[in-house]
């Protein structure tokens, strides 16, 4: 797709830059607060319950905006849309930061809906820019760049607020969606970027059939059902897995290095992805189903064995992000269907995983132990190895 003169190769250096950096900023103010959340806490003087509103109401968002963020991404196009969901996603941050409790929920609202627009627009911009044997490829590098701006969040953010207060500490991750749109402007020019263009590019031109409604396609709504499984088991685990590591004999801070261990596998099993799916999608799923659901069935099992459930485990659920926004493009269509297409899967997910925290530990509160909720989260598991293979097994390579 693109020539190997020098002008092609610094677009796509600042290509990859910018989903890199955008990568980084979709999950960083919502995990910017859980490090700091006793200073917040006391400062704002709400109770944890309240506090936990400043990350479950993103995840929300995620769902609920999701037609809101398709309708920017076709109405403005996507170079439009990824500028306008980062710049609003920095205003959302420093909102956030401003204020009281009050301004910090309307803060957190706003980076919300504005991440959602993200979310939808990076993949189209992956599609259209990547020939189908590079998107793999770039796909792992998203979605690994989402787990490593999660992980230095969750590591800087305790000592930046020592230093600066909780407020700038948690503030200064906004930083991420400045440098991905000053990049973006470096690569498109300002006047690209601010104008909104409605575009029906094919994202591939093989791609000659008529416009098709994803809304009608039963590979839509079984990928949403694939990522509602990946999803909640995802939010569910890392919301809960330091607790049943506390439950299980371990002291806080090794709980806590253990469940940042399953989040830094997360990155190799994204970029390691790609690379199996290259030939075939289909045991790229698999092999995702497969080591996610150790993590479960281990703890249940084999708790002891408690460092290789995390670890096979963590590179499972960081490549089962990366297959699901693989399939997303690898459907194939017009760009203003893998929008729309983007949007339905993710809205979806994320209306389901928004639940997760919430179902396995009233499970675990109801019942005393890790039983039942482990086996929800098998069963979540199994729901996106069984549905995700069937939408794999259709897609041609």
């Amino acid at each position: 797709m693109f020539p190997t003169s020098r002008p092609a190769t610094t677009r796509i250096v600042l290509v990859v830059v910018t989903i890199a950096l955008a990568a980084a900023m979709l999950r960083s103010p919502i995990v910017a607060v859980a490090p700091v959340a006793p200073q917040v806490g006391a400062d704002l003087g709400v109770s944890a319950a309240a506090l936990g509103l400043l990350t479950s109401i993103p995840v929300l968002a995620f769902a609920l905006c999701s037609p809101l963020a398709v309708a920017v991404v076709r109405r403005g196009g996507p170079d439009f849309a990824l500028a306008v969901g980062l710049l609003g996603a920095v205003v959302g941050c420093l909102i956030r930061s401003a204020g009281g409790f009050g301004t910090a929920l309307v803060g957190t609202a706003v980076i919300g809906v504005f991440l959602t627009i993200g979310n939808v627009v990076v993949p189209v911009v992956i599609a259209r820019e990547f020939p189908p044997h590079r998107v793999h490829v770039m796909t792992g590098v998203y979605t690994s760049a989402i787990n490593v701006g999660t992980m230095t969040v969750t590591l800087a953010t305790a000592p930046l607020a020592d230093v600066v207060g909780w407020r700038a500490a948690i503030a200064l991750w906004a930083a991420f969606g400045v440098a991905a749109v000053c990049t973006w402007v470096a690569l498109l020019g300002f006047r690209d970027v601010c104008t909104p263009r409605r575009e029906a590019t094919p994202v591939r031109d093989a791609d000659a059939a008529p416009r098709r409604s994803v809304l009608r396609a039963g590979s839509t709504w079984a990928l949403g059902a694939a990522f509602a499984g990946q999803a909640f088991s995802y939010y569910a685990m890392t919301a809960w897995l330091p607790t049943l590591l506390l439950d299980r004999g371990f002291g806080q801070a090794a709980a806590g290095a253990i469940a940042a261990l399953f989040q830094v596998a997360g990155i190799v099993g994204a970029l390691l992805l790609p690379l199996l799916s290259r030939s075939s999608i289909l045991a790229g799923v698999l092999a995702v189903a497969i080591g996610w659901l150790t993590v479960p069935v281990g703890f249940l099992l084999a708790p002891d064995l408690w460092a290789l459930w995390c670890v096979i485990g963590g590179a499972a659920q960081g490549g089962g992000l990366t297959v699901i926004f693989i399939m997303i493009s690898a459907l194939g269509g017009t760009q203003h269907e893998v929008t729309g297409r983007s949007g339905i899967v993710q809205g979806l997910g994320y209306a389901v995983a928004a639940i997760g925290p919430t179902v396995v530990g009233g499970l675990h509160e109801l019942t005393g132990g890790w039983t039942a909720p482990l086996l929800t989260v098998t069963v979540a598991v199994v729901l996106f190895g069984t549905v995700g293979s069937a939408v794999a097994a259709r897609i041609r390579h």
